[in-house]
């Protein structure tokens, strides 16, 4: 098994039951692979040592087709391997996404479809570059706003 840190391997941060369902390849390239080991190594590795969780992405990378078939964004950061989209369990997803803002470098930090009413409700999303912008949102299903 090709491992991208310690605890995370390219088979988890490239797997997608929409890509087996549907025949396509999500075989990342070199600059994606380079792009998800620094993901793994300076954002998911913190956060499971922090949360000392073990927790497996629920989307990484999405190669085009992939992203297209699940109507994500045609400038979505996973498909250049520098996005997860994470949840831990037993934690509140507000939580995580307040610690990471905090405590981990990141280029853009989405605290998606969150309801405070259930803590457990959404998922955090998480994507590292050279060059970070630290920009911390909150989607609510329909817009975005600055997180706070």
């Amino acid at each position: 098994m090709t491992m991208l840190s310690q605890h995370f391997s390219l088979r988890e941060m490239t797997r997608s039951q929409v890509a087996s369902r549907l025949g396509i390849d999500n075989t990342p390239d070199e600059s994606a692979i380079k792009n998800m080991m620094a993901l793994c190594e300076n954002v998911l590795e913190p956060i499971r040592k922090h949360f000392d969780t073990p927790f497996s992405p629920s989307s990484g990378y999405r190669c085009p087709q992939l992203n297209q078939a699940i109507g994500g964004s045609i400038t979505s950061q996973h498909c250049l391997g520098q996005a997860a989209d994470i949840e831990i369990p037993g934690w509140d997803n507000r939580s995580v996404a307040l610690w990471i803002k905090g405590h981990v470098p990141y280029d853009q930090l989405i605290l998606e479809c969150y309801k405070p009413e259930d803590p457990h409700s959404g998922w955090v999303h998480v994507s590292y570059t050279d060059v970070n912008r630290k920009e911390f949102l909150v989607f609510d299903g329909s817009k975005y706003t600055l997180g706070k």
